[in-house]
């Protein structure tokens, strides 16, 4: 008598799996490292994607998940699924990248909010925010806070005027303003 393989069972299998992977891994098996990263690779990165304002933070993130679990692998235990253990390891990568950020787009030139007490998902909606505006506030906006140039070097980058630089400055931090209270 046949014996059919319910939901259950296929679970068990994939658990099963895991648990091949990483005592193959934990013997020096290299084939086994690279079929783990693989199973995993794109969903963690789909992960870091929808956490992260760039593709390239994104699959940095990623690598620094990898890099993470390796490392600590030799105490690791394996008690069920290893893809949960990589998602734990790649939310608390990405909450620490904005937390490293230095500041946050003020709404005023002297204000910065500090991005430890900033929730990702404003951080996210103020990134989105950026990324909607007009080209030419986008990049004031983005060399300004983001690259830490002074409105002079702006000025000689964009080959504008200083009073253009403040207008388009102004502007921009307006509409953003506007953007994130209408959020709320």
């Amino acid at each position: 008598m046949k014996k059919e393989i319910g939901f259950m069972d296929f679970n068990l299998y994939k658990i099963d799996e895991d648990l091949h992977l990483i005592k193959e891994m934990k013997h020096g098996d290299t084939s086994a490292i690279e079929t783990f990263v693989r199973k995993y690779y794109s969903d963690i990165l789909k992960y870091c994607r929808r956490r992260t304002s760039s593709n390239e933070d994104a699959m940095d993130l990623t690598q620094e998940v990898f890099l993470r679990f390796f490392s600590n692998f030799s105490s690791y235990k394996h008690y069920g699924k290893a893809k949960n253990y990589l998602y734990v390891i790649a939310g608390h990568l990405c909450v620490d990248h904005y937390k490293q950020a230095k500041c946050f787009v003020g709404l005023d030139e002297t204000m910065c909010i500090e991005l430890a007490g900033v929730s990702v998902e404003d951080q996210i909606s103020l990134e989105n925010a950026v990324q909607e505006l007009p080209i030419t506030l986008k990049q004031v906006i983005e060399l300004y806070y983001y690259q830490g140039l002074k409105i002079n070097e702006i000025s000689k980058i964009l080959r504008i005027g200083v009073p253009l630089v403040k207008y388009r400055l102004a502007q921009a931090k307006k509409i953003l303003r506007n953007r994130l209270e209408a959020e709320i």
